[in-house]
């Protein structure tokens, strides 16, 4: 007879960062003495030829022990078993049964250090008992030995190489001391036993992902929605996987997924950017709305700011990106935000000191000055213009953009000369991309040259 002694094991495999997985606590094994399973897990001094223990059966009164401390077992009664199996190992030291029921009790006691002391010494005695490799390496797991656990682990595997749950163990155990490698082997030969083990389909289903194999963890995820409908991380896995994908169908896997999971914010935050980057920002407002039960978050914020800036509701996305900045005033994205958000209601003095604070907070973006310099230049403060694209002059090369902005800055200052050798700059570098501009830039420089000509 097996019998547990202690929780289930359970896995978890999560995505945030690369997939890793939580044991939580695995069965024990428990023998008896005329277990069905002795002949290769019971002690013995001499091992059969075909590598299984045989049964050493002990002489009244010690039988008898054994039996009472078995009673105790049954009973729950650890302490109480203690007594007579001492008393056993006192008159047969090398009994591997009585070692192993010692550890057994030791593990139910919580006494870690006794029952690995006792497990190790049963291996000693009778290198073939894979119930004491199974609790060995189990009880190193919950004591967060994972990298001791691996090789009692693997024994165990050796000798039950027909049985899931060692794959399965040794399997966390190589996750949990850092060979992702190997538990994605020990993961895949548990499927060759268990091709709808939703634990290794969600495990490898992750670990492609995040090494950048989306296809390849689509395929896992769909195996494990068609196991276990009702698995949230295969659900997940799905619609991220397909997410990364670029898919359409990602929304509907979303949705499926927040029909299990529906406080799932973080899900329903990214459904809502799917909705928002398809064109269906009211749809995208709608689940965004479904999140914000309690106080909204900075990134909620942002992406309702976001969704607001798409429908053109620029009032609206201002009073989002006000509350954020008083969430996260130290975001130089969320004032350069609001700035350029300010600029679409023609709002300079505002537009202008939220891009400064932005600024402020991360000098080295050059996007922040460009930002300023649009700023000064619908305000009408040319001066100002011309100074701030001399600062990103500096930073980066400019473009046919900033040589245009300098033209038309130059030529409203009344300073025809800059101006049009600004406006040449610009026709050379645009190469007709942008042929409004180009018309402007060409008129206008006829129009300075003949200013210039008429000087002389």
């Amino acid at each position: 007879m097996i019998l547990p002694c202690c929780a289930k094991a359970s896995l978890r495999v999560i995505s945030s960062t690369l997939a890793a997985a939580f044991f939580a606590g695995a069965p024990h094994v428990a023998l008896r003495q005329n277990d069905p399973l002795a002949s290769q897990t019971q002690s013995s001094t001499t091992a059969k030829a075909a590598g299984q223990s045989k049964i050493h059966k002990l002489a009244n009164p010690l039988n008898d022990l054994l039996d009472e401390a078995q009673h105790d077992i049954d009973q729950k009664q650890f302490e109480a078993a203690i007594v007579p199996l001492q008393k056993v190992l006192a008159e047969e030291p090398d009994s591997a049964y009585a070692h192993f029921q010692l550890a057994y009790v030791y593990t139910a006691l919580n006494k870690s250090k006794e029952a690995r002391a006792e497990y190790e010494r049963t291996i000693a005695l009778d290198p073939k008992m894979s119930a004491a490799y199974l609790n060995l390496g189990t009880l190193l797991l919950e004591i967060r030995e994972e990298a001791a656990a691996v090789a009692p682990l693997r024994k165990t595997v050796e000798l039950l190489p027909a049985e899931s749950h060692p794959r399965y163990l040794l399997a966390v155990a190589l996750d949990r001391s850092g060979d992702r490698a190997g538990a994605a082997q020990a993961f895949e030969a548990l499927l060759h036993l268990d091709s709808n083990n939703i634990t290794a389909l969600d495990y490898l289903g992750w670990m492609a992902l995040r090494g950048g194999k989306p296809a390849e963890a689509e395929a896992r995820f769909r195996r494990g929605v068609e196991a276990q409908p009702k698995s949230v991380g295969s659900h997940l896995g799905l619609a991220e996987s397909l997410e990364a994908q670029n898919k359409p169908e990602a929304v509907a896997a979303y949705r499926n997924y927040l029909e299990l999971m529906p406080n799932d914010t973080d899900a329903r935050a990214r459904l809502a950017r799917l909705l928002m980057n398809q064109g269906d920002n009211d749809a995208a407002l709608a689940e965004l709305e479904r999140t914000e039960g309690g106080k909204p978050t900075v990134q909620l914020l942002k992406l309702r700011a976001d969704i607001q800036i798409g429908q053109k509701k620029w009032a609206d996305a201002v009073a989002t990106l006000q509350q954020a900045v008083a969430l996260a005033p130290g975001d130089a994205q969320l004032h350069g935000g609001l700035g350029r958000t300010y600029l679409q209601l023609r709002d300079f003095p505002s537009a202008e000191k939220e891009v400064k604070a932005a600024i402020q907070l991360d000098g080295k973006n050059v996007e922040y000055w460009k930002d300023l310099s649009s700023t000064y230049y619908l305000s009408k403060n040319y001066p100002a213009t011309l100074a701030v694209l001399d600062r990103t002059d500096k930073m980066e090369t400019p473009g046919p953009g900033s040589w245009f902005m300098r033209a038309l800055c130059y030529d409203n200052l009344n300073q025809p000369k800059p101006a049009l050798e600004a406006y040449q700059k610009f026709l050379k570098l645009d190469q007709n991309k942008n042929p409004d501009q180009v018309w402007q830039a060409q008129e206008r420089s006829k129009v300075l040259r003949r200013k210039l000509e008429g000087k002389k």
